[in-house]
């Protein structure tokens, strides 16, 4: 007869308690994980933290900035007046430059071989001869042809005009930044086509769709995908380009600092208000540039990621939600079989 008093084997339950799970042994085999130390990584990151708080401290400290130049001219009428005409000469460029870029693209696309010649040659020239070069022709355009006039070709002249008042200095700017900015420009345009599947146009004049219209509605919006980012970077440039007038005695912002310092002697600070003003320019440029893009992007992603101001509206409502749960009172909880 077996005896009730026998223990039970291993790992089976004995009354009152759960089931017993023998401990692990441990695994002298078994490597133990440590994670990664980047000490290069933790040393370069302190290195740039100390430089970038010296530069800071400089910028504080060094008296030879004189912050307080800076405060009296960084919103002066005279510099403001010159931030103006710096953003009509970006306007008037970008805007004519890219037009005409435009154009100069489908005519290397085109199929006409003259067409193509003309625009190869006009991007050649333009791309060869310097920004400070075309301006100085075209301030000195009076002094190859005093007249320019309408009229028959290689005929009579029915209506003419003295070239300096036809001319002046801002529309000889104007000229010579646009006709720089378009050779550039009908690269970008024809890199933003050629990007564009062919089959598109196939199908498009397989429906019939006029070819004006396919280029309109069917290539452009596609091809802005990659003519965007290009053509963002080249504004840019443009807008910091523009300080190259100068030398035509334009009153634009790097020109009317250049006077000022010229007078007082406070070169250092009248340099920095120039430098915030193009850095606040150009700020501007790359947050409305975020934005196109976002917009043509469309097509591609369904669901585009959240802007940063987006980002910060949802940070904003986590922390008030995460406020509000703390500040909710603490429901004791009743006992079980307690009806009360």
């Amino acid at each position: 007869m077996a005896s009730t008093t026998d223990t039970a084997p291993p790992g089976a339950a004995t009354p009152g308690t759960g089931p017993q799970v023998p401990p692990t042994p441990h695994d002298p085999a078994s490597p133990k994980v440590v994670p990664a130390r980047h000490y290069a990584r933790w040393a370069a990151a302190v290195a740039v933290v100390v430089l970038v708080a010296q530069f800071v401290h400089g910028l504080a400290t060094n008296p030879v900035w004189e912050w307080h130049v800076f405060r009296d001219y960084v919103f002066s009428e005279t510099i403001v007046q010159a931030v103006w005409v710096t953003l009509q000469l970006t306007a008037y460029a970008t805007v004519l430059g890219f037009l005409l870029g435009t154009v100069l693209a489908f005519m290397r696309l085109s199929r006409s071989p003259v067409l193509q010649t003309v625009a190869w040659s006009y991007i050649w020239i333009f791309r060869s001869i310097p920004m400070i070069v075309q301006l100085v022709f075209w301030f000195n355009l009076s002094a190859l042809y005093e007249e320019l006039g309408v009229g028959i070709p290689f005929g009579p002249v029915f209506w003419s005009v003295d070239s300096n008042s036809l001319i002046g200095t801002i529309g000889a700017a104007v000229i010579g930044l646009t006709l720089h900015q378009a050779a550039y420009a009908a690269e970008i345009v024809r890199g933003g086509v050629i990007a564009v599947d062919h089959g598109q146009l196939e199908a498009a004049a397989a429906l019939g769709i006029p070819r004006l219209r396919q280029i309109r509605r069917i290539v452009l919006p596609q091809a802005m995908r990659a003519i965007l980012p290009t053509a963002g970077n080249e504004i840019i440039g443009l807008l910091k380009g523009t300080s190259v007038v100068y030398v035509m005695s334009i009153g634009e912002l790097f020109y009317q600092v250049q006077v000022i310092y010229g007078r007082n002697g406070r070169v250092i600070p009248l340099l920095l208000v120039a430098t915030a003003w193009y850095v606040v320019l150009t700020s501007l440029l790359s947050i409305a540039q975020y934005y196109v893009e976002r917009r043509y992007a469309r097509g591609a992603n369904r669901t585009p990621p959240p802007t940063p101001l987006q980002r910060a509206r949802r940070f904003v409502r986590d922390l008030r939600a995460a406020a509000a749960r703390r500040n909710q009172p603490v429901v004791p909880l009743k006992p079980l079989g307690d009806s009360r």
